[in-house]
């Protein structure tokens, strides 16, 4: 099987409310923003994926993809995998699709992909991942409203100026909601943005405070204290916590992941597949942590597309008991509009049922990619052929043909 056809989409979803994320403090969102990629094979077979973005910045990526891509045979995710870090060379952070070739092999094997990752169909609880930073006699409110729907676990957000007003923050939230439910909260610290609010970078003086803060009010996670190439810093953090400390969401892949393995950086490990290595790096993230006896539960803040991905991921780590993070920050940020171009995902008291459809499990809904999509970018294999002669001639366009095929 070899990949014959590359298509580029920008797909901008509007929200009906705008959406204040606490990781771009001061920032209005109101779309949500995405590149698909469709990857088609000579076997007739697609595959799908999807990457995060703020605007058409990856306007170029199709020239750059398609010396790498076409051709290649999809199903060696190895060699997928190594071409996708060659083009990341040049600058792009490419392993969102990866998942477009796992998609096209469960297809290809009737299965999806989590059943050929040695999982199987199972109920998965999700938790309210909120992505605002409300008033938190406000959150109270809105959480207690949650756990009438059945959400046993929550997630709130700080992003204040001052340490002791973040105290404050989760201290009002745990006092109004009690024991009727499990908390954690997100600094939103491991990869600091401020290009509308200046917001303080965290220290580990500071992180330590909040994290006593946390335990004290019986949190059970922090995430992202820290940034998250501070592996020493996130070590000496865990060692002084007694609450889980959580991170990892978008480091580069393995190759970083391993390091923070090794200097025992976090309690639980939070690779997100569409940024952090694609589904075989995640796969490695996963295996590590158990033998290493820590905890994995997948960053979701992305799309529809991007949370199946990660779906998949869950279902095939069978020891898996947390809850899935599940993105819901009502009025803006639903699943009708996060979800996009597929079918929304809404679980059932608290609880996502499990899909059986090959592949990724999600299929794209050709109505909505029309009014919501705008290809950018298509290639065939003719298309490249004819580019490059194009661009290097005839004679050299020979060449490099007859040298590819030698190798």
């Amino acid at each position: 099987m070899k990949i014959t056809l590359i298509e580029l989409y920008h797909v901008s979803v509007p929200l009906k409310k705008t959406f204040w994320p606490t990781w771009i403090p001061g920032y209005p969102q109101t779309h949500n923003r995405f590149t698909l990629i469709r990857l088609g094979t000579d076997e007739g077979i697609d595959g799908f994926s999807a990457g995060s973005a703020m605007g058409r910045e990856r306007e170029g990526l199709g020239d750059l993809l398609g010396g790498y891509l076409m051709g290649a045979d999809p199903t060696d995710i190895d060699r997928v995998q190594g071409l996708l870090k060659q083009a990341g060379y040049l600058g792009w952070r490419n392993f969102w699709i990866e998942p477009a070739c796992w998609d096209i092999i469960g297809k290809m094997k009737n299965k999806p992909v989590y059943e050929l990752l040695g999982g199987s169909a199972r109920a998965i609880p999700v938790y309210c991942s909120t992505g605002e930073m409300h008033e938190p006699e406000r959150r109270v409110d809105e959480f207690l409203a949650m756990r009438e729907r059945g959400f046993n676990t929550a997630k709130l957000r700080v992003k204040n100026a001052r340490l002791e007003d973040d105290i404050r923050h989760i201290s009002v939230v745990r006092k109004g909601v009690g024991s009727k439910m499990v908390l954690g909260v997100d600094a939103n610290q491991g990869w600091l943005v401020t290009i509308v609010d200046r917001v303080p970078e965290w220290d580990l003086k500071r992180a330590k405070e909040f994290a006593r803060a946390c335990h004290d009010n019986r949190f059970d996670w922090l995430e992202e204290p820290l940034d998250s190439r501070d592996y020493d810093g996130n070590a000496a953090l865990k060692r002084a916590s007694k609450v889980k400390i959580s991170g990892a969401e978008l480091n580069y892949g393995w190759d970083e992941i391993k390091i923070m393995l090794e200097k025992d950086c976090f309690d639980v490990y939070q690779p997100d597949a569409t940024f952090a290595g694609g589904i075989a790096q995640v796969m490695k993230v996963i295996e590590a942590s158990k033998k290493k006896k820590r905890l994995y539960s997948p960053h979701t803040w992305t799309n529809g597309i991007g949370f199946y991905v990660n779906w998949n991921l869950v279902l095939a780590d069978r020891d898996n008991k947390l809850p899935l993070e599940y993105p819901l920050e009502e009025p803006s940020w639903v699943p009708e509009y996060r979800d996009g171009i597929i079918e929304p995902i809404i679980p059932r008291d608290g609880v996502l049922a499990p899909f059986t459809r090959p592949g990724l499990g999600f299929e794209i809904d050709p109505s909505l990619l029309r009014k919501y999509g705008k290809r950018f970018f298509r290639l065939t294999e003719t298309g490249l052929k004819i580019k490059v002669i194009r661009e290097k001639g005839l004679k050299e366009a020979l060449n490099l043909k007859k040298r590819k095929e030698s190798q």
